[in-house]
């Protein structure tokens, strides 16, 4: 099947809300993603298959020069097939065309083969905070 990336693809909050319990293994809690969305990011790349959202990831920023990833998810049947790999090349696009200088991702441990051998991005210190 043939695998369709889109920026800031139309989706309804209901299958988004399906794809994020799915990837991130959680019962459904309904969000309001589509106004979230609109508020406080650059956009989002959406990779459909078939007609059905397979992957999503939103591209937070500063309103400058950098972007931040979020939210990166792909359905589990379809994980290892480089759905993750396209959203963020999309998205890292999209970040470029928008004169962001920089698009920064939070990760843990187990999942730096895929950000960093398969997505390209290089390793830096940073800080965080449990709130």
């Amino acid at each position: 099947m043939t695998i369709m990336y889109e920026w800031r693809g139309d989706f309804d909050n209901a299958s988004l809300d399906a794809l994020h319990a799915d990837g991130f293994g959680h019962p459904v809690d309904p969000a309001d993603w589509r106004a979230r969305l609109e508020r406080h990011s650059l956009g989002w790349v959406c990779a459909w298959e078939s007609g059905s959202l397979i992957g999503f990831v939103n591209v937070a920023w500063d309103g400058g020069a950098h972007a931040f990833l979020l939210d990166t998810v792909v359905a589990p049947r379809c994980q290892g097939r480089g759905v993750g790999a396209g959203l963020v090349a999309t998205a890292a696009d999209e970040a470029r065309a928008a004169k962001c200088a920089w698009l920064h991702v939070d990760f843990e441990d187990r999942l730096r083969p895929f950000y960093v051998d398969a997505c390209g991005f290089r390793e830096t210190a940073a800080g965080l905070i449990a709130l």
